[in-house]
Formats: C-alpha cells, sequence, structure tokens
C-alpha cells in the first residue's frame, strides 16, 4: 500500500481538488464539453486511434484510491480499466478521461488540458515528483511503489544536500 504521511495525503488532495475543479468546468461549459455517451469507443486507443497521457500524480491517486502498489498494463490496446463499454474507475480516472469527450469542442478540451498539465505539472514540483507526461500503456508499465515513495516521504531539499 502507498504511503500514509501527511506528505503524501496532501499530495493526494491537490489531485482531488483538481479533479473537483475539471469537473467543475466541464458543468459550467457543458455546452463546449460535450455528452459522454458512455460507448467506450474513446477506451479503445488502437480503434479511437489516439493516445492518453498521464502523470505520476494521477498515476499515484488512482494507486491510493484503488488501494493497490502496482497497476493494470495495457496489454490489448484498450485501457486496462475499461469492462464491457464502462470504465471501472470513473470516479477516480485520469484529467485525460475527465477532458475529453467525442462530441466536445476540441478547443476547449486543448484549453482545459493545458490548464490541468499547469497544475499537475506544479503539483509534482511541490511534492519533489519527476514531471512526465507519458502515453498510459507506457506509463502503466513503469508505474511501481517506487513511483509513489517520492510522494510519501519528506522532502529533501537539493540545494541543502
Amino acid at each position: 500500500m502507498v504511503g500514509e504521511s501527511e506528505r503524501h495525503r496532501r499530495l493526494l488532495g491537490e489531485v482531488a481538488a483538481l479533479y473537483e475543479w475539471l469537473e467543475a468546468e466541464l458543468r459550467e461549459h457543458a455546452d463546449q464539453a460535450g455528452q459522454c455517451n458512455a460507448c467506450g469507443a474513446c477506451c479503445d486507443f488502437v480503434g479511437y486511434d489516439h493516445l492518453l497521457f498521464v502523470t505520476p500524480p494521477e498515476l499515484i491517486y488512482l494507486a491510493e484510491k484503488l488501494g493497490v502498489t502496482s497497476l493494470r498494463k495495457v496489454d490489448s490496446g484498450r485501457c486496462p480499466y475499461q469492462e464491457g463499454t464502462k470504465c471501472s474507475i470513473h470516479a477516480h480516472r485520469f484529467a485525460g478521461c475527465r477532458i475529453f469527450c467525442c462530441d466536445g469542442d476540441a478547443d476547449f478540451q486543448s484549453a482545459l488540458t493545458e490548464a490541468a498539465l499547469k497544475r499537475l505539472k506544479a503539483i509534482c514540483v511541490r511534492f519533489g515528483l519527476e514531471y512526465r507526461y507519458a502515453d498510459l500503456a507506457q506509463a502503466l508499465a513503469a508505474f511501481s511503489s517506487d513511483t509513489c515513495r517520492p510522494a510519501a516521504e519528506p522532502y529533501r531539499d537539493p540545494r541543502i544536500g
């Protein structure tokens, strides 16, 4: 199980706050955000011809919410958390999953993605995590409990040594 330090709890809280902010933005701009039909098409990365990119704070958040130290791997070209046409991690899904909607306005989605990434990068900086914006398949393959450890341990300022 991932660490339980105060620092780790704060990181999880910041990711949760980011997701809440995203949901509020999507509600406020529903006309541009689009409406998800829960068809599962976008979870088929090969069939839909796209990639989903994620960051370390999102992976840490998901692992904590699932109570695991490792995450499923992408082995079929589909999201490993898709069950039928449904998302089995919908409440904990990544920022990209929250933002993208088949019938949403591409410019709105792009601007919201950039704002979310700016916030995710700031979370990485605050918690001493290496910022990586990686394809889901690569990110899940590389994820391990070692990824969580920096978020759970006290921060060491590199200028002090």
